[in-house]
């Protein structure tokens, strides 16, 4: 365990719910906070400017805070805060989805078991190299892979031989270098065996927070039950995975409540774990073909990307992650705001990235089909992505260094609170946009990656890194791959 206790322990050795997430404490922080003064606002935010995080108490100020001139301030340290740390880096991945079997209920999901016309997949180990060979062929270097639950058909034994043939499939100079995961809420026996298989974050959504709400959500299978899932994280742990990613699906239940839950979880963790969550994912919820649900809390816009500034403010060090599910529209005002991981290009069926050859060869996303987990909003292609991003002033990022150098964890924490992650992470992010453009890029993408590159890689403040930087893209030019600090 590292050295960390685990205060939500009962008598038993059972995790108390209510020491992770309690429901009566986020509601009376909301009600006390329900008409903050805008002197109160303007604290939180200055303090927010720290880079320090903020208190439960504080960030109730916020989500309650609607005066426009507040707002923008609320935006705007979240955009000062955002580029402080993560600079002008945008990491970029892609969904690898293996199998749709489940045995799980879920109101919100395509794959939900009572979807019998869903005609279900389980992609072979030849079917799964297919797919890979695909998102290396767009440029992609890391991938998060999903699988359904269903014990009988997906084993652990099925998920560890599909990370390796993963990691196994080379394409011209590319590969991918990282492999980030969801699957179910497991054992301590499970998670070791992936610690063993070299993977990167860990992710699980608690989906809601709300007890009552989660229960009306999730009607059968081993997912409904709420403690299972919001103790798989500490499971995680202490079979050794350090970099673990937290989320929930904002539509379910009130944002506000969502984000103060994220909140306690996140300072539980860093609390009792040492170390709080990775990332955080925000995904809203989208229709899809089987589904029936309509959510009762609809994120309006406005909203969801006020939602992503408070928790950028309220989590500084944390990465933060967007998903297809938004329109490019609203992706670019979140980068801005928080976002630091975004996925593109995405595929949300297994097999879909190989089975149209158009898709595989421009890096498009996909079209609704019926077999999606759910609707996509961004369907541009790998290569529009970066485009979009370079106009913005930002640098795509395909990085996985920190991972294979043990930066993980409270050590990439550390690193990350003493403002050392520049050191690292923008040279390795500028090594990495060189290979992308070198393997994947037009002539047009690369006259304006390249200009923008310079103009960063001029800003790197430390004369010896920059040199080594500029000789590294030199390497990268004349066909070395996979250079990093």
């Amino acid at each position: 365990m590292n050295g960390s206790s685990f205060d939500g322990l009962g008598t038993n050795g059972v995790f108390r719910m209510e020491t992770i997430v309690n429901e009566k404490n986020i509601f009376d922080f909301l009600s006390d906070a329900e008409k903050p003064s805008g002197a109160a606002v303007e604290a939180v935010l200055e303090k927010g400017l720290l880079k320090k995080g903020l208190s439960l108490e504080e960030v109730a100020l916020l989500v309650n805070t609607t005066d426009k001139k507040l707002l923008q301030k609320m935006f705007a340290a979240a955009s000062r805060i955002k580029n402080d740390i993560y600079g002008e880096r945008l990491v970029l991945f892609a969904p690898l989805y293996v199998s749709d079997h489940c045995i799980n209920d879920c109101e919100y999901c395509n794959f939900h078991e009572r979807n019998r016309g869903l005609e279900r997949r389980k992609l072979t180990q030849e079917e799964l190299a297919a797919e890979t060979k695909c998102l290396i062929d767009m440029g992609h270097k890391r991938v998060l892979v999903e699988f359904g639950e269903d014990p009988e058909r997906i084993s652990t034994n099925y998920i560890c031989e599909a990370i390796r043939t993963i990691y196994s499939v080379k394409s011209g100079g590319g590969n991918i270098r990282r492999i980030n995961v969801n699957i179910a809420a497991a054992t301590t026996e499970v998670y070791k065996r992936l610690k063993a298989e070299h993977i990167g974050t860990y992710q699980l959504f608690q989906e809601t927070y709300h007890r009552r709400t989660y229960e009306n959500v999730h009607k059968g299978g081993p997912k409904a039950d709420y403690e299972r899932q919001i103790t798989a994280h500490c499971r995680a742990f202490e079979a050794g995975i350090d970099d673990l990613g937290i989320g929930v699906l904002f539509g379910l239940y009130d944002w506000r409540f969502e984000v103060m839950a994220l909140l306690a979880h996140s300072q539980w963790m860093e609390k009792n774990l040492g170390v709080g969550p990775h990332t955080i994912s925000v995904p809203r919820f989208c229709p899809a073909p089987s589904v029936k649900y309509e959510p009762e809390h609809v994120v309006s816009d406005g909203d969801f990307l006020k939602l992503i500034a408070i928790l950028r403010i309220a989590v500084p060090y944390t990465g933060m992650i967007l998903s297809t599910r938004e329109t490019p529209d609203i992706r670019a005002k979140a980068f801005k705001l928080g976002i630091s991981q975004a996925s593109a290009a995405s595929v949300t069926t297994p097999g879909g990235y190989s089975k149209i050859p158009l898709l595989c060869k421009e890096g498009r996303g996909e079209k609704m089909s019926r077999v999606s987990q759910f609707e996509t909003h961004d369907q541009r292609p790998l290569n529009e992505v970066v485009e979009a991003a370079l106009s913005d002033g930002l640098i795509p990022s395909f990085c996985t260094a920190c991972y294979r150098k043990n930066r993980t964890g409270g050590a990439f924490m550390g690193i990350a609170k003493e403002g050392g992650i520049h050191t690292f992470c923008s040279p390795n992010a500028l090594l990495t946009f060189a290979e992308y453009m070198e393997d994947y890029a037009d002539a047009d993408l690369k006259k304006k990656g390249r200009a923008l590159v310079k103009l960063y890689l001029n800003r790197i403040p430390d004369t010896r890194l920059k040199e080594e930087t500029k000789k590294r893209m030199a390497q990268i030019t004349a066909g070395s791959r996979d250079l990093f600090f």
